[in-house]
This record gives structure tokens, C-alpha cells and sequence, in this order.
């Protein structure tokens, strides 16, 4: 995972007004907490932290430089986005030291071909681990090539980092292979649903002509 320079400002007024006129100067609230300091409350470069989040995902190392003195490590703990109008509008920071273990979401990437006449069904898309804060993995691969069905495969088998430790339920399901179903099984399912979705244009067309 790589680490990310972001120059950040201490911000000194508070209150929805003052979040407001941060944002219109292009930059975005924040909060740096952890190790029992006392929070910090930072303005993010709006622009770079969003470029940040896309392109590293939330799981980036950020230096902050705050000042011309003063830099910090974060982790982006929480990023709290707009509903409708999607941009972002407050983020939480964890201080985290060099060589200190967090516990992190990554994602699981899926790899390889599971044996013809198979269907593969997700159940997990992301693991929690905890690991180095400085060598938080993009993601973590799983390979189903040639798994047969009636395959299964749990969080404990995923190749973690030297390092790293698991988190989620070692237990908890990732990934089935099952047989995919034939085209005899599949036409009363559709034909189930053309019914039901005639029995609920019935009604419709009825009112219609009423």
C-alpha cells in the first residue's frame, strides 16, 4: 500500500457554518484522533484526498504535514460522503504509528477458472485483518482455479502478508462452487416468473380499463 503526502491545515472554527465555508474553499473537514491525544481538527485538500480514496482506496497511509513543522501518519478511518450530491463531506483519521498494527478492510480478488459445468457464488468480498500499518495490502488474492463443485472457500484459507493475521471468522464463507443448474431446471423458475409477473400486470391492466 503506498503512502501519500497531503499537506492539511488546522482548522479553528466549528459548527455546520464553518464545515460550509470550508468546503467552498475546496477542502475538507477533518478530525485526527488516536493515542489518546487530544483530536485535531484539519481542512483536507478536497481535490487530492478524493484522488487519494480513488485511486489508493481508503486503506492509503497518509503523511499529513500540518504546518511547516509538524507531520503526522493517518489512516483513513471514516469517510462520510453527501447522499445525493456525493461529494465528500467530513473524514475521520487514525494516528497510527510506524510499526504498529491496525485492523483493516481489504478486498478479496477472486482468480482463475473453476471447473466447466460450475457455478461460483460470493459470499464475502472483503476480509478484516490486522497488520503493519505501513504494509496494509490492496487486496488479497483467492484462486478457485479448477475447484470442482461442492468446493468451499473459507477466510482461513486466504494467503495473508508475512505478518498479518486474520480478523473475520476463519470459518466465515468466501466463495462456493456449485454445479450450475441445467436448462430443465432453470424453465419452471422462469416460468414461475413470467407468472407472477403476469399476476401483477393483471391487476393493473383492470384498474386501467376501470
Amino acid at each position: 500500500m503506498s503512502e501519500v503526502r497531503l499537506a492539511a491545515e488546522p482548522r479553528t472554527e466549528f459548527g455546520k457554518g464553518a464545515a460550509r465555508r470550508t468546503r467552498r474553499a475546496g477542502k475538507i473537514p477533518a478530525v485526527l484522533y488516536g493515542h489518546g491525544s487530544d483530536p485535531k481538527h484539519l481542512a483536507l485538500p478536497a481535490l487530492e484526498f478524493a484522488r487519494v480514496v480513488r485511486e489508493y482506496g481508503q486503506n492509503a497511509v497518509l503523511t499529513l504535514q500540518i504546518g511547516t513543522a509538524n507531520s503526522e501518519l493517518a489512516l483513513t478511518k471514516t469517510v462520510t460522503t453527501h447522499p445525493i450530491k456525493n461529494y465528500i463531506e467530513h473524514v475521520d483519521l487514525l494516528l497510527v504509528r510506524s510499526g504498529e498494527k491496525v485492523t483493516v478492510e481489504v478486498p478479496i480478488v477472486v482468480s482463475g477458472e473453476a471447473a466447466p459445468g460450475t457455478l461460483v457464488t460470493t459470499e464475502l468480498t472483503t476480509v478484516q485483518i490486522e497488520v503493519e500499518a505501513l504494509h496494509i495490502p490492496d487486496q488479497l488474492e483467492l484462486s478457485i482455479d479448477g475447484a470442482e463443485a461442492g468446493t468451499q472457500f473459507l477466510a482461513g484459507q486466504i494467503t495473508l502478508p508475512t505478518g498479518a493475521t486474520l480478523a473475520t471468522d476463519p470459518d466465515a464463507l468466501v466463495t462456493a462452487v456449485n454445479l450450475a443448474p441445467t436448462a430443465e431446471e432453470l424453465e419452471p423458475e422462469a416460468a414461475a416468473a413470467e407468472a407472477a409477473e403476469a399476476a401483477v400486470e393483471a391487476p393493473a391492466a383492470e384498474s386501467d380499463e376501470g
